[in-house]
């Protein structure tokens, strides 16, 4: 089959990429887009490189990355509008993820244009918030099958109706997307084993870290990590904390910002790391951070969810919480026993090597895409 796979990337990572990487703005879009798939952004290329071994042709679309776009556009003779983006030419800003990205003209003309010149028999999108309904009905004219992915909450409906399957790591969005009319069917993530590779051997000199976002999704868990921040050694690595108060003990132990490569980099640093699902999970275990940080061999010490021991043997292969009191007395615990933790951890990394890789979840994912596009015709 052949497959295009739209993303967005957060603009700040697409920020701090260019500026790491000077003069990449200039370089071909090949080129820029192979730099970006290789800091190990989001899913990156690990669906789209496994699906491609399977014998599938696969290409990646960053919708969002302005100065990829703009070269490709140039590179292909597609109109571009500078203008439309209030952007002089060159110089860009990168715009926000969401529902505003549908109102720059100039971005979404230039991924109808890739998508329409690739041909695909499958548009695949990692996010639903770009094409507006009525922009996937008009591409359909092109398109054999279009097929969303989510695990964050819902954009409005009208973002939804174009879609012909959607499909989720949250059990519970299947029946409300059926609901809402439009096929879904639960479909995991994963980790790719690229990482190890590109991490390489890295010294385990953190004892317990939380890597990730803190933003209104989260909201619920920020008592939590401040109480851990009271009582534990806890660091801290991400996104979102100059949101919280002057005061707070987090920004006190924040590290930054950590992106791609980076993120996993802190993930492999840290013997014991901290997850928690954002709130529209509710009691569902699915977020990417379980797979991270097993697949680079790291304890996870997560939110206890219904459909955990699913994916992984609690207490064997990852640790569980209920409370923030719960989750600041295993810390310690496994602080104090790094035997146990280490073991715990090897074979969290073994059951995700096992069974959760991007080589398995591109097995399960063809047959579904197949399947719905015969079904289709």
């Amino acid at each position: 089959m052949r497959i295009a796979i739209l993303d967005t990337y957060y603009a700040k990572f697409l920020k701090a990429h260019y500026q790491r990487n000077k003069g990449l703005k200039y370089q071909s879009a090949d080129a820029q887009r192979a730099s970006l798939l290789e800091a190990a952004f989001g899913t990156s290329d690990f669906y789209s490189r496994h699906l491609n071994e399977m014998g599938h042709e696969v290409i990646d679309v960053i919708a969002n990355c302005v100065p990829l776009q703009d070269t490709w556009a140039r590179e292909n003779a597609v109109p571009f509008s500078a203008f439309a983006l209030k952007l002089p030419h060159r110089t860009f800003r990168l715009p926000v993820i969401g529902r505003r990205l549908a109102a720059l003209p100039g971005l979404m003309e230039v991924a109808i244009a890739q998508i329409r010149a690739f041909k695909p028999d499958v548009l695949y999108c990692q996010d639903l918030s770009f094409f507006p309904g009525d922009v996937l009905r008009e591409l359909k004219k092109d398109v054999g099958l279009i097929v969303g992915q989510i695990a964050c909450p819902l954009p409005p409906q009208s973002f939804l109706d174009g879609y012909d399957l959607i499909l989720t790591s949250f059990p519970h969005f299947v029946d409300r997307l059926k609901g809402l009319g439009i096929d879904s069917e639960y479909f995991k993530i994963g980790f790719d084993t690229r990482v190890l590779d590109l991490l390489g051997n890295v010294d385990k000199d953190v004892d317990i870290s939380f890597v990730g976002g803190i933003s209104r999704h989260h909201g619920k868990a920020i008592p939590l990590l401040e109480h851990l921040a009271e009582t534990t050694p806890i660091e801290f690595f991400g996104y979102g904390a100059k949101t919280l108060p002057r005061n707070s003990l987090i920004r006190k132990r924040h590290n930054g910002e950590v992106w791609g490569l980076n993120m996993y980099k802190a993930l492999a640093r840290s013997r014991i790391t901290l997850n928690r699902h954002i709130n529209v999970a509710e009691n569902n275990a699915n977020n990417m951070r379980l797979f991270e940080a097993t697949g680079v061999g790291t304890l996870l010490l997560t939110d206890r969810k219904d459909n955990l021991s699913e994916l992984f043997e609690v207490g064997k292969e990852v640790v569980a919480y209920s409370s923030q009191e719960e989750a600041a007395e295993l810390i310690r615990y496994y602080i104090d026993h790094p035997a146990e933790a280490k073991a715990i951890a090897l074979a969290g990394q073994k059951r995700t090597l096992s069974e959760h890789t991007y080589t398995h979840r591109m097995k399960e994912l063809a047959p579904i895409l197949e399947r719905h596009y015969r079904s289709k015709r």
